[in-house]
């Protein structure tokens, strides 16, 4: 659902243009951001058990979601390159009660500056996701990289967003 009246990324003509931060204070902006890779029992036991040939899924994963998070602007036309404060990527084995098996992968990012930083967090998480599944596609080819959202915006003349 849309908040505002109008697209920031378009001009008076409908042109896509770079939002000028320029007028705004800087201020601490917080993204978290979370997503699922969706996996059978057999690869998950595998990922788990450090057995995936390529290395250690978490760690790589990890540091995959960081540099995506730090790319950012290079991937996505409008974003503005931002200077990150922290950039936290976590990701752990579905609750034994979620009714599916993989993994959870959470961005937390954080920076003082004019602008938020929710592209980066989701762009950590898909990054991270997409590692998890290039390491891990050997054994598995049916994994499924879903549920990919923003959790929580903190910062900015927008104010506070919860979505969970």
């Amino acid at each position: 659902m849309a908040t505002g009246n109008t697209l920031t990324h378009l001009d008076d003509q409908g042109n896509a243009t770079m939002v000028d931060v320029g007028h705004k204070p800087v201020t601490e902006r917080v993204a978290i951001a979370k997503g699922e890779i969706h996996m059978l029992p057999e690869t998950l036991d595998i990922i788990l058990a450090g057995n995936i040939k390529k290395g250690d899924v978490f760690t790589i994963a990890q540091l995959a979601g960081v540099l995506a998070a730090k790319r950012t602007a290079d991937l996505i036309p409008l974003c503005h390159p931002l200077p990150l404060n922290v950039i936290d990527v976590k990701l752990a084995a579905a609750p034994a009660d979620a009714g599916w098996f993989g993994l959870e992968i959470t961005a937390l990012v954080r920076t003082s500056g004019k602008t938020g930083v929710e592209m980066e967090a989701l762009t950590a998480v898909s990054v991270a996701a997409l590692t998890v599944y290039d390491m891990a596609k050997a054994v598995e080819k049916t994994m499924s990289i879903t549920n990919l959202r923003l959790v929580e915006k903190r910062g900015g003349q927008s104010g506070d967003v919860i979505n969970e």
